[in-house]
Formats: structure tokens, sequence, C-alpha cells
């Protein structure tokens, strides 16, 4: 915009005042009696005073004062109309009142309409915020994980030998230290910030273990910890039924110190009352946890007979149970329950067996058999295979028989009823009947748990000693549930329970289905990039027993692991609930798979190089969507220490948290690629495979 022409700058003004001093006196004198009848006028002009005063309190004005002389040496007034400057400053003013006006409007209305909010629309406002605060943390996630820079994303080193076979949260000798005893120093204690972001190698002689199912019956010796003396060692009856060749350890069913597994496994349904244990699932037994399981014979045996059977154990450094059970393809966990409930439901579980699994239930005032009740389902059955069972021991040996005595009674206690009892084994089944403790003589037993302590799915919480889960809808005996494998689909009224409709479960059972197809098909380029084919030859599919063992880290309704068993793989799951996520937990247990709560920002309780395939749908999603304290490092980091060699990850969730996360695979030297998801623009898979990193011998 040009700068307006003042009077005597440049012009015919200019000229005029070096032509004629008459000209310059006669304009002077004329402007001097203007501008004193103008300031009469003004002067007896209340309202213009009053008007003009805020404004150049407002809005200074920067001109010479009303008495000053401009740059040619005229006085000058900005209020006289009749020159070009005096327009342009009355134009400015009225510009600049406007401007307050304006402001003044739009302030109050801003005001009026704050306070005029119903609290409808400050709830519809406070979602909105929320939604935009959950992006922004989002987004902020993904700026923070990459803004690191080289220091983050680099490559990570590779852990000291002696993490190996390490388990974070397990150190039984500092527990010792710091003053634990009476089986607690087995426990498990997670301190924030005590992980160590490096890559756990594969022992020296590591070898790919065999597929399934030979490598349920021989594991390669190297791929565990353990020594021959170990191996040849005392310990639970399926313990014994193993033996180590060159290389390798064969399992077999027959022992020459007890009688086979097999037999075994027929004498204890012949105890419930059935033909042999291929009649289990049409007892309602579908699910069991095996304490203290040897080495799984047990579980590898029931399999045959679709029988799932979890093995959980104490931390081992070395000759593990449960690291030697998952070498074998079969379902185990670390887990101890000498001062915490386990992290499973109330009511999850058809039996719970114990052989000479170590555990001295007769002490701690029963509180450990409250714990077995409460994780066992209305009907379910406890066999316990011990010395002190047998009668003609005890006969000779009164400690044994006062502790069999008190067992004895405080399962009577419990409203279990004793089935049978044969040579070393004996099998309870526990009440179908809640109306049974109301019945029992008073204080004659352990009392009710009261609806604050009755949680059903505790996490590492105190062991209670009331007895739990009488209060749950899920009270169903077993011999009144469907038997697998419809089990696997509940009707109607069973879904209710879980405040879901048939709908909602078919939904995500075909959006399962089509995502393993999709994942098998993804899978086979790759498996097979390095086979030459003719061309126009289309990939061989891949087979069905390459995974065994498959962790799926946010479980939802379980659909994963029932669309791989609807398509013929040879699997199992630990279906994962996240605890800061929504509980399906007993639904998954509850249609006869196996699972766990767990925190993510800690250590899962498996030994190093468990699993075939880590699968996680939306998981970085939801540690997103809450406060998180861990990174998307440490979570891959642990992913990679619970992978075996050669094994597969798969994530599903949003593109901008893949493709973040995607950023960070070539720190853990993962082969890794992003692929479109046709049907859904806004999400991707990340699918990674982790390389087999040989350790050189020193």
């Amino acid at each position: 915009m040009s700068r307006p022409l003042h009077r005597g700058s440049s012009g015919a003004a200019g000229e005029r005042i070096s032509g004629s001093s008459n000209d310059f006196w006669d304009s002077q004198m004329k402007d001097k009696t203007d501008k004193e009848d103008l300031e009469r006028r003004a002067s007896s002009d209340n309202n213009s005073i009053a008007f003009r005063f805020p404004i150049r309190v407002l809005f200074p004005d920067n001109s010479p004062s009303k008495h000053g002389n401009t740059g040619n040496g005229f006085a000058s007034d900005p209020l006289i109309a009749s020159t070009p400057r005096s327009r342009h400053k009355l134009a400015l003013l009225l510009l600049k009142l406007s401007l307050v006006l304006i402001v003044i409007l739009a302030l109050t209305g801003s005001f009026w309409w704050t306070i005029s909010i119903s609290t409808t629309s400050r709830g519809r406002v406070y979602h909105g915020y929320r939604r935009l605060q959950q992006q922004l943390v989002s987004d902020l996630w993904h700026i923070g994980e990459l803004s690191l820079g080289s220091s983050r994303l680099r490559d990570l080193e590779f852990c000291p030998q002696e993490f190996e076979n390490h388990v974070p949260c397990f150190n039984v000798s500092e527990n010792l230290a710091l003053g634990l005893s009476d089986g607690n120093e087995y426990d498990r204690h997670c301190e924030y910030g005590m992980r160590q972001n490096c890559l756990v190698l594969p022992p020296v002689k590591y070898k790919i273990p065999l597929r399934w199912p030979t490598g349920r019956d021989v594991i390669w010796v190297a791929n565990v910890k353990i020594t021959a003396q170990e191996v040849l060692s005392s310990g639970s009856l399926t313990k014994r039924m193993m033996m180590l060749e060159e290389e390798q350890i064969s399992f077999r069913s027959a022992s020459l110190m007890f009688d086979g597994v097999e037999d075994y496994s027929h004498q204890i349904a012949e105890m419930i009352g059935l033909r042999n244990e291929s009649n289990f699932i049409q007892a309602g037994v579908r699910t069991i946890l095996d304490i203290g399981c040897g080495y799984g014979s047990f579980g590898a045996h029931l399999f045959s007979s679709q029988i799932l059977t979890m093995c959980i154990a104490n931390y081992e450094a070395s000759g593990s149970q449960v690291q030697l059970t998952l070498e074998r393809g079969l379902p185990a966990m670390i887990g101890s329950f000498t001062s915490k409930q386990l992290p499973y439901p109330s009511l999850s579980f058809d039996m719970l067996h114990c052989a000479r699994c170590g555990i001295d239930w007769d002490q701690r005032d029963g509180i450990l058999l409250i714990e077995v009740d409460r994780v066992l389902k209305p009907g379910g059955y406890f066999v316990w295979t011990s010395p002190i069972t047998n009668a003609e021991t005890f006969r000779r040996n009164k400690v044994n028989q006062k502790r069999w005595n008190l067992v004895h009674d405080f399962a009577e206690n419990l409203c279990w009823e004793m089935l049978s009892q044969q040579d070393e084994t004996v099998v309870w089944k526990k009440t179908s009947k809640r109306n049974c403790y109301s019945s029992r003589k008073p204080g004659s037993g352990p009392s009710i748990c009261s609806k604050g302590h009755d949680v059903e799915s505790p996490y590492y919480r105190p062991l209670r000693a009331c007895i739990g889960g009488t209060q749950s809808r899920r009270w169903i005996p077993i011999e009144e549930r469907t038997t697998w494998p419809s089990r696997a689909n509940p009707n109607k009224s069973e879904l209710a329970i879980y405040g879901l409709h048939p709908e909602e479960l078919s939904e995500d059972a075909e959006t399962w289905k089509m995502a393993v197809r999709n994942y098998w098909s993804l899978l086979s380029p790759l498996i097979f990039s390095d086979h030459p084919k003719r061309p126009g030859d289309e990939d061989p599919s891949p087979p069905y027993n390459m995974l065994r063992n498959v962790l799926d880290m946010n479980a939802h309704f379980g659909g994963f692991n029932s669309a791989l068993l609807e398509a013929g793989k040879s699997v199992w799951v630990m279906n994962v609930v996240p605890s800061n996520g929504p509980n399906y937990l007993p639904l998954i247990l509850d249609r006869g798979f196996v699972g766990v709560l767990h925190d993510w920002c800690e250590p899962f309780p498996t030994y190093p190089r468990t699993y075939d395939l880590v699968h996680a749908a939306g998981l970085l999603s939801l540690e997103v969507d809450h406060q998180r304290r861990c990174t998307i490092l440490d979570l891959f980091t642990e992913i990679d220490r619970l992978l075996r060699p050669e094994g597969w990850v798969i994530i599903h969730d949003k593109a901008a948290l893949v493709e973040s996360a995607r950023a960070l695979t070539t720190g853990l030297k993962w082969d890794a690629r992003v692929v479109e998801i046709e049907s859904n623009s806004d999400e991707k898979l990340l699918i990674c495979q982790k390389p087999f990193f040989k350790k050189q011998a020193n």
C-alpha cells in the first residue's frame, strides 16, 4: 500500500514553499485561523472530548502532539478533516474502534456460550478432547521412539553367557540373601527397570527342535540346561521316564521303576469311574493343571485324547521341569503359589494333578488346598499321588499317618468327596452344589470369601484363607457343560455370562479364520523363498506342523487359538490377557483353551527360546492408551527372549504404530517386512523372523 503524501513533503506544495514567501505567510495565517475556530467548537462539545480520550488511551498515537510541528515546520492537528492527513487519521481511528468492538463482542459471546454448554455437550467435548489427547500420545510415542536417534536404533548387543537360560523376576540366591525362606524364595519378584535390553544368544550347540510329534519324544540335550546326573536323579513319577543318549534326551512311557504313564492314566480314569483315559472328555475333563509336572509325560500322553494339560512348577536354574516340557512342545509356565495366588481366574480347570510334586498339602493350615479349590471348576477332580497316601506305608509311619489325616479331614471340610484311593493315588471330586458350604457344621472349615476378597481374576495377590468362586456366575458343574470340541463355541446363554452376544463371537471367529489363512499364505513365500520352482508354480503351503508353541500376547476372546485349531494346525496357544485391558480370560479358559493374565511391562514367567510364533494384534494400541512404564523396545527385547531361533513374529496394529515398530526391528537384527491389509487401510501387518545366531565355542 502506497504511503499518503503529506503537506510540504513533495510535489506542488514544495514548489509553493520555495516560490513565494507571501503564499507561505497567507497559508500559515489561514491555517491558524481555521485551527482556532475548530478548537472553539471542540471545546464546546463535551461528548467529543469524552469519546476521543479513551481511544487515545487504548491506541496511543505516535504522531506529533497537537501543538507540535511537522517535518516541514507546519503545526498539525489530527482532527482537521479538511486535509488529506486528517482524513487518514480519522479512518485509522474508526478502524481501531471497530476492532475493539469486534473483540468485545467475541469475548462476550464466547463467555455466554461457555456457561450455557449442557452436560451432554460437555461430555461430547470431553470425549473429543480425550480422542485428541490419545492421538497426541500415540504420535508422541512414535516420535519419541524415533527421536532418540542412533543411540536407540543401533544394533543391540548380545547378552553375556550367563543369560542363556536366565528368567527375570526369579532370582533364588538374591531372595535368600533378602531373608526369604519357606518356599518364598521361589516366588516371583519383579522390579521395574530391571530389564536389560540385550539379545539372548542360544547355547553353543543349540539345534532347531524337531517337528511335532517327533519333538514330543526326542529333544536335543544342548537346547536345555540339564546335567546327566539330573536326568538320572530321583524326582516325580513322570520325571524319571526319560533316558539320555549321545546328543538327545528321549522320553518313554515305560519305566523300570514305575508302571508306564499309560497305565497310570488308565488307573486315574478307572478311579473316577471311567473305562479309560479316552473317556475324560465325556466326563467333562478337557483342561488339567499339572502341578510339578516332572517333564510333562502325563500331559504328553493325554494330548492324543484331546486333553490339554498345563504344567506349572517352580523356577529351577538347572534341570527345569518347565524348560524341558516346553522344549517338548507342551504347555508350561513357571508358577508357584507358596505365598501368592496363581494368575488364573477362579473356576479355571477341570482337573488338578500332583504326582510327587513336592508340595506339603498338610502345611500352613490348608491354605494351599484352598487355592486348589479356587481354581478348580465345580465338579472337578483333584488327583494326588504320594507315599503319604499309601495306606500300607502310613500304618508303619505315624508321622505320615498324621499328615494324611490332616489332608483328608481338610478336604472333607472343603466339601470334596473322596472317590477312590489306590496304592499311592487318591482322587477327590469338588462339590457341584454351593449349598454344601452352608450345610457344614459351624467352625468346621474355611469361611466363604466376601465379595471384596473374591476377585475372579487375581494377579499375584496374596493367598486367601477363604473359599473363593462361590459367588461367580460361572459356577457351572463340569458335567453340565457341553463337551469338547463343542465347548469352544459357547451358546447364547453361556455368552450372556460374559456380557457378549453370539453375533460378536461369530464375527470374531470369521475374522480370525480369514486372518489365519492370510498369515499362512504370507509365510509361504518367506519359508520357501530359497527353494527353486518353475515359473507359474504356486508356493507350497507351509506344513501344518511347522509351528508348535504359539504365544498370543493379546488374546481377546481366544479367536486366534480357535481358528488355528479349526484349520488343522498342530499347535497349542498360550493365550495371554494383558492386565491393563478387557479381561476375557475366564471365557478363554471356559472354551477349553489355556491362558494367563500378564502385565507386558514385566517379563513373562518362562525360559528363553520358548515359542515358535509370537502373535500380537492390537497390543501396541492398548499400551498407547494407558500410561506406559515401559517402551516398545522393552517389549520387543522380551519377545526376542521368548522366541526360538528362526521363530516368527506377527504384529497386527494401526499403520503408524506398525511403521514405528518396523524401525526398531533393525536393532534387534530381525528380518522384517510391512504388509498392507487390503480390507483396512488404517492397519498393517509386521511380519518378522528371528535369525539363528550361532555362538562360537571358546
